[in-house]
């Protein structure tokens, strides 16, 4: 009989269990709130989530892929529904973005996995494809939507557009970070919708210049 293939890494064994990976990363989560980035241990997370140290470490090679996972799939919950505008798009995204940022897990997790990027390359670089890049759907949703209702045009130039969504996504993303995390500010109605009317008017300016 053949084994079958881990397509995380291309080794063989048995199938992954999404049960244990839940659970893995739940445990994951909890331990960064109890005892903090320095003080989490891979048998730590392994005991709480009631599997061996070895069913961690076939999954995750260290700490630091692990958390970026166990924080990564919180963002997968963010959707964006179609609401009728881009502004009103936008602030449903920042809202619930805040209110993500608010469960202690969340937040904890984000800040650690953050703090240790900015001496850890390989950190830093997992955080960009397994966090930010994946959460770029989000504004490439948006401005297609946007552009079959007519808010925004349709660009030929490829490059321009990539360059637009990104700048957008670093906006929303670094606006609602810094006032929720770091000025410790309210994101609330009023000012979701101030920076979706920025964004828009940032937009409109752009798109007339060409």
């Amino acid at each position: 009989m053949c084994k079958r293939t881990n397509p995380r890494n291309g080794r063989t064994g048995r199938p992954r269990s999404i049960e244990a990976d839940t659970a893995i990363l739940e445990a994951t989560r909890a331990a960064l709130v109890d005892l903090g980035w320095s003080k989490l241990t891979m048998g730590d997370v392994a005991g709480r989530a009631g599997v061996a140290k070895t069913t961690l470490y076939r999954r995750w090679a260290n700490k630091n892929e692990l958390v970026v996972d166990a924080v990564a799939v919180l963002f997968d919950e963010l959707e964006l529904p179609d609401l009728g505008s881009l502004q009103a798009d936008i602030e449903h995204v920042v809202l619930q973005f805040a209110a993500l940022l608010e469960r202690p897990e969340t937040k904890t997790a984000l800040m650690a996995v953050v703090a240790e990027s900015t001496r850890d390359e390989p950190l830093r670089e997992r955080i960009r494809t397994s966090i930010v890049d994946r959460q770029k759907r989000l504004v490439l949703a948006g401005r297609e939507r946007a552009q079959q209702r007519g808010e925004l045009p349709h660009h030929l130039d490829p490059v321009a557009v990539d360059a637009t969504d990104d700048l957008i996504f670093d906006v929303v993303a670094g606006a609602v970070v810094h006032r929720a995390l770091v000025s410790a500010e309210p994101v609330d109605g009023p000012w979701a919708g101030r920076l979706a009317a920025l964004l828009m008017g940032g937009l409109g300016a752009a798109a007339a210049a060409g």
